[in-house]
């Protein structure tokens, strides 16, 4: 069973009376392996906080179906809510209670009975357990995100939703909320991730879809996507200095950068990186040093969302 399916998921806005719909979500499909490290990445208004509002309830479809953890959201709500938790990009609590208050009022609204409820270990491990009693307007912004992360955890969910986790979170706490979420990850949850940092996508997860103008237009493992980058650059630094480009490597697109580099730009679906430096060795030069420009997500996002 995946943690999340949804299937046909249609969203329209109806602005006013006068004004044209908008097309929020366009029929699209997603199925979200249960455990997995998934991440919903796109452009500023692609659907994706849309996408994730309706899977919370806070936003209703206007067709298509949603199951979370098997339970479809209309049919079977409770359940539905119980099994995830989500992080959104606002700060959602009281900025005069505690880390503990706002913790203790989320179980409460869950209906957890004190003996179920776990405030000091979720805020230990958010490494907030020293500021459970200061006040929450006290906290840095780092701080309250980590402490929305806490909120989410309240209930033990099996499906954790992060959106946009760690804006204006400063490296070092960055680090320390994916140590946390990793470690998550490792007892089972199943984490879903939007960000615009995308090397933090490439790092952490598994599974990536890329969602532009309301339908989803990439959908598979890291290294598949990642395999997709249409143009690779690798860089020769020879033994003497270059003057023009060898006849033998004209047709690889090679350019002269400096006394020594020689540079190719080169399809890694049509040219071998043998070849390159075959043709290096035909032009008699003997190679000091290779560098490989790799291909990131970045570069793979930047290629679809443009293509489409």
């Amino acid at each position: 069973m995946n943690a999340i399916e949804i299937k046909n998921l249609t969203k329209v806005y109806q602005r006013s009376k006068k004004s044209a719909e908008k097309l929020a979500l366009d029929n699209i499909d997603l199925n979200i392996p249960r455990g997995s490290m998934f991440a919903l990445l796109g452009p500023n208004g692609a659907g994706k906080s849309t996408t994730i509002n309706i899977m919370a309830g806070l936003v209703v479809k206007t067709s298509g179906t949603v199951a979370i953890n098997g339970y479809d959201i209309d049919e079977m709500t409770r359940s539905a809510k119980k099994s995830i938790g989500i992080v959104p990009q606002e700060i959602t609590f009281d900025p005069f209670f505690t880390p503990r208050a706002v913790l203790e009022l989320q179980a409460g609204m869950y209906g957890l009975a004190e003996r179920d409820r776990r405030t000091m270990e979720i805020l230990d491990m958010v490494g907030l357990a020293d500021k459970a009693d200061a006040t929450a307007r006290s906290l840095s912004g780092g701080m309250k995100r980590r402490l929305m992360v806490a909120k989410a955890m309240v209930h033990d969910p099996d499906i954790l939703v992060l959106d946009e986790p760690t804006a204006g979170v400063d490296i070092e706490l960055r680090q320390q909320l994916w140590d946390n979420v990793k470690l998550l990850n490792k007892e089972g949850k199943t984490i879903l991730l939007t960000t615009h940092y995308l090397e933090e996508a490439e790092q952490l997860c598994d599974r990536i879809a890329i969602i532009n103008n309301g339908k989803v237009i990439a959908d598979e493992s890291k290294d598949d996507i990642l395999s997709r980058i249409e143009g690779k650059e690798i860089t020769f630094r020879l033994d003497r200095d270059i003057v023009d480009v060898p006849k033998e490597l004209i047709e690889y697109n090679a350019r002269i950068e400096g006394k020594r580099r020689l540079v190719v730009s080169y399809q890694p679906a049509e040219v071998a990186v043998g070849a390159l430096i075959d043709a290096v060795k035909k032009a008699k030069y003997d190679i000091a040093d290779i560098t490989t420009d790799q291909s990131d997500l970045e570069d793979v996002f930047l290629q679809i969302t443009r293509a489409a």
